[in-house]
């Protein structure tokens, strides 16, 4: 009998994705275009691209060469001791750096941060802190998540702090749920259009809870709240503080102590695409996503910090990347001492619930006879006219106020609408009002494009 050719074909691709990450000896130079070939279809095949749309898929390819290249030009220097990390193949290796950044990074500095900078990670003369931490090892870190195709990263951030206090004062590791911050957190939150970490501790303050990820799962773009699982209170926090600022030794001290919430930077190329090692590669203090700094630690006499990302196993060191650590300017590595934050937590957690029973549909925002949001949006007038609408848009926060320039929207408690201001909220993911009916076809499912 002979061998399936199925066997053979995943014996080949088994091959061809290994080398996948261990190319860096052989220069862009040296590549034909049949190995290039090879290298993309098996890309597409380990990470499950098809690429139907016309003309898509020579578009990818295009991006990937370039991309390619880029990554076999750093690895050379990193292999002659120029950089202390590699770059890899990784899920974002068909996308320019303008696509990536548009679609995976979230963090939205939406006017100043609520948290009040707390003195017991304040580093005091003299003070001696741990050479080395990481909480994984200590069973305060759950499995790496994926926010997918949605603008998420700052739940993951806040969820991953959470998670972190919880095991640290209960012993219980629990997965908890970023979708009810996404689908819940509204007042100043946009879901899949980013947000603040500092908000999201608000409301799970305010909601006396969070669910577990079991119970109300991730689905990687809004919907609307599902009110019995955010009735559902697993664990509970009883504040929020941030860490000082521009201050590497301050967050050290609060990672030796827990796992924290930081906003980066890490729109560079050379992050989108890192592999492992020590990132030491260019980047400022545009914050524009959020992970969680679960540890620390040298390697060669360079000194680190273990990153929590929420981009899938898949991307950097199992979904990880170290960053280093003690640099000259005060902000840290891509401004990771910006704007860092944590939970408190003193006591223990309510009596589990245990699975919540399914919600009833709640019922759109109605903007005229005619037109309707989604729940928990809000209709805002995009063409009015002679004291009517002739068309509505859906701003995606409940109970919005609508700007004067008919494009933005801001939350109810903001102290300006003036589309100028620097507290404005742009509407990002605003889309048309339906007709009524449509919502009666299961037309409310509210999916972003961010």
């Amino acid at each position: 009998m002979g061998s399936s050719p199925w066997l053979v074909i995943s014996l080949l691709l088994s091959l061809t994705v290994a080398s996948l990450s261990d190319m860096s000896i052989v220069s862009y130079g040296e590549r034909s275009e049949e190995e290039i070939q090879r290298l993309y279809q098996a890309w597409k095949a380990q990470h499950g691209k098809l690429n139907n749309a016309l003309g898509q898929d020579d578009k990818r390819y295009e991006i990937f060469k370039d991309n390619l290249k880029y990554i076999d030009e750093h690895n050379a220097a990193a292999d002659a001791g120029v950089h202390s990390f590699r770059l890899g193949l990784n899920r974002f290796a068909d996308l320019t750096n303008e696509e990536y950044r548009a679609t995976y990074l979230g963090t939205k500095p939406v006017g100043t941060r609520r948290g009040m900078v707390g003195d017991r990670y304040k580093v005091h003369e003299g003070e001696s802190l741990p050479d080395s931490i990481d909480w994984r090892e200590k069973g305060a870190v759950a499995e790496v998540k994926d926010q997918g195709s949605c603008g998420s990263c700052w739940a993951f951030s806040t969820i991953a702090s959470v998670e972190g206090i919880n095991q640290i004062v209960t012993g219980d590791l629990i997965s908890l749920s970023e979708q009810e911050l996404v689908d819940c957190d509204t007042s100043y939150n946009q879901g899949c259009n980013g947000g603040l970490m500092d908000y999201a501790y608000e409301f799970i303050i305010k909601n006396g809870g969070i669910d577990s990820e079991e119970d109300y799962p991730y689905a990687a773009y809004d919907n609307r709240c599902d009110a019995n699982r955010k009735n559902a209170k697993v664990v509970t926090i009883d504040d929020y503080e941030d860490v000082p600022i521009n201050s590497e030794a301050s967050l050290q001290k609060a990672v030796a102590n827990q796992p924290i919430a930081v906003a980066i930077e890490g729109g560079g190329r050379a992050f989108q695409l890192y592999s492992s090692g020590i990132f030491t590669g260019y980047c400022g203090t545009s914050l524009d996503h959020g992970v969680a700094a679960v540890g620390y630690g040298s390697e060669n006499g360079k000194d680190y910090w273990i990153v929590k990302n929420s981009w899938g196993s898949s991307w950097g060191e199992s979904g990880y990347i170290r960053m280093e650590r003690n640099i000259k300017s005060a902000s840290g590595k891509c401004g990771i001492a910006m704007e860092a934050s944590y939970p408190i937590k003193n006591g223990a957690n309510p009596p589990n619930p245990g699975p919540s029973p399914p919600s009833p549909v709640t019922p759109p925002s109605v903007c005229d006879n005619y037109y309707s949001c989604p729940d928990s949006t809000t209709c805002c007038c995009i063409y009015p006219y002679g004291g009517y609408c002739f068309a509505w848009g859906c701003c995606p926060l409940e109970g919005a106020t609508c700007c004067d320039d008919h494009y933005s929207c801001c939350p109810h408690d903001f102290p300006s609408k003036n589309k100028n201001s620097p507290l404005r909220t742009k509407a990002m993911t605003r889309m048309p009002a339906k007709p009524f009916w449509a919502f009666r076809l299961g037309g409310n499912k509210k999916v972003s494009s961010a």
